[in-house]
């Protein structure tokens, strides 16, 4: 008897430990809603355009149903044997073939006219005052700033490797209202400014897109596809890859940080110090203490998700730590497959072209020297650039 109390008792926990109070989690300005039913809440001009059609084709389709099938209905119980109707025994009717025609037409006109309107001014990429191109990796964004203020930045824009955690530890406990959504780096626009988005992908065809602004396109190998959008309020605004592109696609999160133009104009100017005091001699030969050190932060940044930080990978991921391309005496293994990608019978690995030379030597330097790896090699940057396009 006790022994069934306290199975019973554990399981009741266990049921508590997954209540919705332990993962209560509250609306997310500019993301999704607790329990949401209807679209985001718009941020443009183009999205609160779409609202409107879709509310206006819902109650439109609504009104058609109600209509056809009432009249259906009602002729049906009005009209029935039992009640000693006989069907009427008629053909052609140019009456009737006319009226079913013209009021299909019309309703068709009236649904079509304001969504072309919409559809074509959601298309309409031209005046942009900033240009950006949103690239799609297996699994992150990078963003060039080619055209306008803050022209010649570039960054990627990877989910955060705490929530990442998260993920792999089983999300226990509570978690935060941006889950999966946060990135170390989001793309910052300036408010009340036409931003043109050019959209391509370095591996499989991925999907840009932000419901609060109303735009989705997607980004495919080897074309360029383009969209846009205004935003008339400044936050921060979510959305997701929202085409399946592999086994990390849960983790591919879009993060828009929307800013007024004297704070944008500050952002510009802070990054464009950062990339000044990036810019690395690709001649500097670098001790292997420091450029590890610099290694191990481009590893957390960008490899730590996959091959994890122990370096002991997980499933098709092959480990770092003691594999024969890290170990191997001629470096330039591992720079090639850093730099090209590879693809083997049990997944692929991308390129990491989109790196700077220095950040890839450091990256290589970090992982030959680091858990039970102990090479004493040195990876320089001048031998990444002279593997580039081989």
């Amino acid at each position: 008897m006790k022994s069934n109390f306290k199975k019973t008792a554990s399981m009741l926990l266990a049921l508590g430990a997954l209540s919705p109070a332990a993962r209560a989690v509250n609306d997310l300005p500019g993301g999704p809603a607790v329990r949401q039913l209807n679209l985001h809440a718009a941020a443009t001009r183009i999205a609160q355009e779409q609202a409107w059609l879709h509310w206006f084709m819902l109650i439109t389709c609504i009104v058609i149903f109600i209509a056809v099938f009432s009249v259906m209905f009602y002729s049906i119980w009005k009209h029935r044997k039992s009640k000693g109707h006989k069907p009427a025994n008629f053909h052609e009717s140019v009456t009737v073939e006319v009226i079913w025609t013209i009021i299909p037409f019309l309703i068709v006109i009236g649904m079509a006219l304001p969504a072309t309107k919409v559809l074509v001014a959601s298309k309409d990429t031209t005046n942009a005052d900033i240009t950006i191109k949103a690239t799609g990796y297996q699994w992150k964004w990078g963003y060039d700033y080619l055209k306008g203020e803050g022209e010649g930045l570039s960054f990627l824009s990877t989910l955060d490797s705490a929530q990442r955690q998260m993920s792999n530890d089983g999300a226990k406990g509570v978690m935060p209202d941006d889950y999966l959504l946060k990135v170390d780096n989001p793309l910052v626009v300036p408010v009340n400014k036409k931003i043109r988005i050019i959209t391509t992908a370095n591996d499989v065809i991925h999907s840009w897109g932000v419901p609060a602004f109303g735009v989705k396109q997607d980004a495919i190998p080897g074309f360029v596809r383009d969209t846009w959008f205004r935003s008339e309020k400044t936050g921060d605004f979510y959305g997701q890859c929202y085409e399946l592109c592999g086994k990390e696609h849960a983790y591919m999160p879009i993060h828009v940080k929307v800013l007024s133009a004297q704070d944008y104009a500050g952002w510009v100017q802070g990054e464009m110090k950062k990339v000044a005091a990036k810019q690395d001699d690709p001649a500097k030969v670098w001790t292997l203490q420091d450029i590890a050190q610099r290694g191990e932060k481009v590893y957390a940044a960008n490899c730590a998700a996959c091959h994890q930080p122990n370096g002991k990978g997980a499933g098709p991921i092959k480990p770092l730590d003691g594999s024969p391309v890290v170990l191997d005496a001629d470096k330039s293994q591992q720079i090639l497959v850093v730099l090209n990608g590879r693809t083997t019978p049990t997944g692929q690995m991308p390129s990491w072209k989109q790196l700077s030379d220095t950040d890839i030597a450091a990256v290589i330097s970090y992982t030959k020297n680091n858990w039970s790896n102990h090479t004493g090699q040195v990876v320089q940057p001048a031998e990444v650039q002279a593997q580039r396009g081989k």
